[in-house]
């Protein structure tokens, strides 16, 4: 049958509830537990959820009644129910109902509720996908969630192990002493990552603003007001291409310290990312494509300028820009002569270099370049005291010492503009407040951030999938 008829027929059944006197979409419900938790013994309690399972057999119905919690089965005979013939006749798969009786066990040891008293809660007007073939094409999953979740049960449980992880990291960082606060999603100025910002306008202010594609000045702002310890757990947006690790937007925590360089950085976050680690997946070790991932380990450091020679050939320090130029052409990077020496040597790491680091390490040492926003290494100013946690070829979080020489920054700010003249969209732009909240004076420093690509590298998923609504293209 056509899913318009299946529609119509409800539709009917629908009618008969009304002109049977009975409401049905009441306003509440009168559910005194919750399936999971209703005890054998019993004398009389109501339950509710959707219908997902309805059989007859002589004069009893059979409901399989789901909520949040679990199965609870009712069962509802001619002679014991009120309004049997309304209910066995105009109930379907998918409608809301609450259920009134003693708990009991059947025969076959299943809870159930000796049902005197059904009361139709929402009627379902369009079908369920079949609960036992489950929902599988992908444009239908990702766009109709809850259908994923009702056909798909472990799409239900990723999202409850993410909400374990966002709380892991909040619990964790708040535990340090860490402040969260709240930075604006609105900016003058896009700034804090390599990133092409989605602009908007603000009609009272008669302004065009940048939706935030990153959390780090403002948080360092709260370092120059005295705050010693500040956390941020928010979106950003970035408008940039769709892949498995990246979307336009998405959650992204970063955290900042004053007092503390990478070096610190780097304890904390071995220590905090085990213990979100273990009470988001339950154990140490994950699966990815196929690898197993060993995460309660000691975590190696990666020198970027040895492991960039050893992979290409090249000092990635005194690479002149044609040899970077060839090693990205031989790599399969899109590297052009326009784009800056920085993002010319990143290209070539993300196909050179990064697809062989799957276990869990820390890459220290990056070239100046790389980093707008770092300290200059105190060994070689050519490097910056920056790292980024890397596993199952992807980075999954990045954290420096940071700069506060507001003298250093406004240079680094106009080699970023030079790129932007140049072409390069995604170059920082000049901020000229930031720049003055330094010049009052920012204590040393480290900051880090990660986001929920994290989670779904534990989860083996591309991230798209760990995202309850990913923005989908509109249907024509």
């Amino acid at each position: 049958m056509a899913e318009q008829d299946l529609i119509n027929e409800r539709l009917k059944k629908l009618e008969a509830f009304r002109k049977a006197g009975e409401e049905p979409y009441p306003s509440s419900s009168h559910r005194s537990v919750k399936a999971a938790d209703a005890t054998v013994g019993e004398a009389f309690v109501t339950v509710a959820g959707r219908i997902r399972g309805k059989r007859g057999q002589g004069g009893v119905i059979f409901l399989d009644i789901w909520d949040e919690s679990g199965k609870i089965q009712s069962v509802a005979r001619e002679d014991g129910c009120a309004d049997y013939v309304l209910f066995r006749d105009n109930l379907d798969l998918g409608d809301f109902v609450e259920v009134s009786g003693k708990v009991f066990t059947t025969d076959r040891g299943e809870k159930s509720v000796e049902t005197k008293s059904i009361r139709l809660l929402a009627k379902g007007l369009r079908p369920l996908p079949d609960q036992w073939s489950g929902l599988e094409d992908v444009e239908i999953r990702l766009r109709k969630r809850y259908l994923d979740t009702l056909a798909n049960p472990e799409v239900r449980e990723i999202f409850i192990k993410k909400a374990a992880f966002w709380d892991a990291l909040r619990g964790t960082l708040k535990k340090a002493g860490f402040l969260e606060v709240d930075m604006p999603a609105l900016e003058t100025v896009a700034g804090g990552a390599d990133a092409e910002p989605f602009v908007t306008h603000h009609n009272a202010l008669d302004t065009d603003f940048n939706l935030r594609i990153s959390l780090e000045l403002p948080l360092k702002k709260m370092l120059v007001g005295g705050f010693e310890r500040v956390f941020e757990i928010g979106r950003v947006f970035r408008n940039e291409g769709i892949d498995r690790e990246h979307l336009q937007d998405y959650i992204q925590c970063e955290f900042y310290a004053a007092y503390w360089d990478y070096k610190d950085l780097m304890k904390f976050v071995e220590k905090a990312y085990k213990a979100i680690i273990k009470k988001t997946t339950g154990g140490m070790t994950t699966v990815w494509q196929g690898n197993t991932i060993e995460w309660g380990g000691k975590w190696p450091k990666v020198d970027y300028a040895k492991i960039f020679k050893e992979k290409t050939g090249l000092d990635v320090l005194e690479a002149p820009i044609h040899e970077l130029l060839e090693a990205g052409k031989k790599f399969g990077a899109k590297v052009w002569p326009e784009m800056g020496r920085g993002r010319m040597i990143d290209a070539v790491y993300k196909k050179a270099v990064r697809p062989s680091l799957i276990q869990p390490c820390f890459l220290i040492n990056h070239p100046l370049e790389l980093s707008p926003l770092a300290k200059r290494s105190a060994k070689n100013g050519r490097m910056v005291e920056r790292m980024q946690v890397v596993a199952c070829a992807s980075e999954i979080g990045n954290g420096f010492s940071e700069l506060n020489d507001p003298v250093d920054q406004r240079g680094r700010f106009e080699e970023q503009m030079r790129l932007r003249a140049a072409g390069d969209a995604e170059a920082q732009p000049m901020d000229e407040e930031f720049v003055e909240a330094l010049e009052y004076g920012m204590p040393p420093a480290a900051g880090f951030g990660l986001s929920e690509r994290m989670f779904s590298i534990l989860m083996d998923k591309s991230v798209r999938e760990t995202v309850v609504f990913p923005l989908m293209k509109p249907r024509k």
